[in-house]
């Protein structure tokens, strides 16, 4: 499904993450690492949002030669998202939906499942940071993927809406045959989601666990 290939990220000559090679298969799988460790760099650039040396392909498109393509396909949601303050919501999802070739439907019924639609015309600016995790996480969802990363999915959100990112992992998962690549340093509940595989990110490398 996911291959990546002589891998290399590097700030101002700074080794971030180093990876020879890896061949993720579909399924749900748990990247684990402490902050700073490089899961977010990872994700990042899997998500073709930073440069890197080496080769990142999806179900056989590269990451940056097939870019509509393979956009089209990965999803992120990012773990501290940073949006314009004077935008809306509802402005930014629309705009990744219709990039996404989303029907309005499933745009709405995610916005009322997670709760969004009732502050979502506001200007992001005057939201929290649960607030707007809440649109990131929703954008991960749009169109129609077959591979959403969700990175520190669980932080900065309420109990109600932890369990709404479970139920539609799983139902992405099981009835859509989506793979998932979630991030975090804290714990899953196993019990919820069939997790496949789980890596550590550490020492500026990956290593299946």
């Amino acid at each position: 499904m996911l291959s990546i290939k002589n891998f290399l990220k590097s700030y101002n000559n700074h080794r971030i993450l180093e990876i020879e090679e890896l061949e993720i298969p579909e399924g749900i799988h748990w990247f684990k690492g402490n902050n700073g460790s490089g899961k977010s760099t990872l994700f990042r650039s899997i998500a073709g949002i930073l440069p890197y040396r080496g080769e990142i392909l999806f179900n056989g498109l590269d990451c940056r030669k097939d870019v509509v393509a393979y956009r089209l396909l990965v999803n992120l949601s990012e773990a501290e998202p940073m949006y314009p303050d004077y935008l809306s919501g509802y402005d930014l999802l629309k705009f990744i939906a219709d990039a996404k070739r989303t029907p309005t439907e499933q745009l709405n019924h995610l916005a009322e499942k997670l709760s969004v639609s009732q502050y979502w015309k506001s200007p992001i600016g005057t939201y929290s940071s649960g607030m707007q995790k809440k649109i990131s996480l929703l954008s991960a969802f749009l169109g129609n993927p077959r591979l959403i990363m969700l990175d520190e999915p669980l932080i900065t959100i309420d109990d109600r809406s932890v369990q709404v990112v479970y139920d539609l992992v799983k139902d992405y998962y099981e009835n859509l045959g989506v793979s998932f690549l979630l991030s975090s340093h804290q714990d899953f509940r196993f019990e919820k989601l069939a997790i496949k595989n789980m890596y550590l990110v550490q020492n500026q490398a990956v290593k299946l666990q």
